[in-house]
């Protein structure tokens, strides 16, 4: 499966399954840590809840030093792990629009999913409203070509980028979540909303 394959043979089907499998698994958690709530995800921004942010600077930092260590003893080629491509223009114009629709709309796509999937009427309101934009990106694609594939910088890593050694970084970004966790606990006791916790 994707940069493990290269040890073991596994059969198409069954890479898809695992997929599946992975991904099924991740918005149960998603839904189970709460992720379905959108005043849990917008308490992210007034302060009175920042599970979110904990909960992704832990995933970020597990997998970082985990495939760290897999590709140490030799189990995990990162070489073939898959990085995102770099459009400054669309990455900055779209981390506006996504930031925004978070905000307004009280999830992003995965939570968006995962709340449609038990059910919210305001997350199919907000998936519906997440594939209109898509459709129309698509349709307008020929206009706004030139802004999405503007400043192409390529699959850029930020330790590569920033020049620093992986060590180092993988070091500066746990410093980081721990001083972001800090941040989160004192704004969670500045900004404390017990009516709206109360019902997470």
């Amino acid at each position: 499966m994707g940069p493990i394959s290269s040890l073991v043979t596994i059969p198409e089907w069954l890479d898809i399954l695992i997929a599946l499998l992975i991904g099924t698994g991740f918005g149960f958690a998603l839904e189970q840590a709460g992720f379905s709530s959108s005043r849990k995800l917008v308490g992210m921004f007034y302060g009175y809840d920042t599970t979110v942010i904990k909960v992704f600077f832990t995933a970020a930092i597990v997998a970082l030093v985990g495939s760290q260590f897999l590709s140490f003893f030799g189990l995990l080629n990162l070489n073939q792990v898959f990085v995102n491509e770099f459009y400054v223009y669309a990455s900055i114009v779209g981390g506006v629009i996504m930031g925004a629709g978070f905000i307004m709309g009280g999830f992003c796509p995965g939570t968006g999913l995962s709340a449609m999937s038990i059910g919210k009427i305001d997350a199919i309101v907000y998936v519906a409203g997440g594939v209109t934009g898509a459709i129309l990106f698509a349709e307008t694609y020929p206009l706004i070509q030139n802004l999405a594939n503007g400043s192409y910088r390529g699959p850029v890593k930020i330790d590569e980028a920033l020049g620093i050694p992986k060590g180092l970084f993988i070091f500066l970004l746990i410093a980081t979540a721990a001083v972001m966790f800090w941040i989160g606990e004192m704004a969670e006791k500045r900004f404390s909303r017990p009516d709206i916790t109360s019902e997470l």
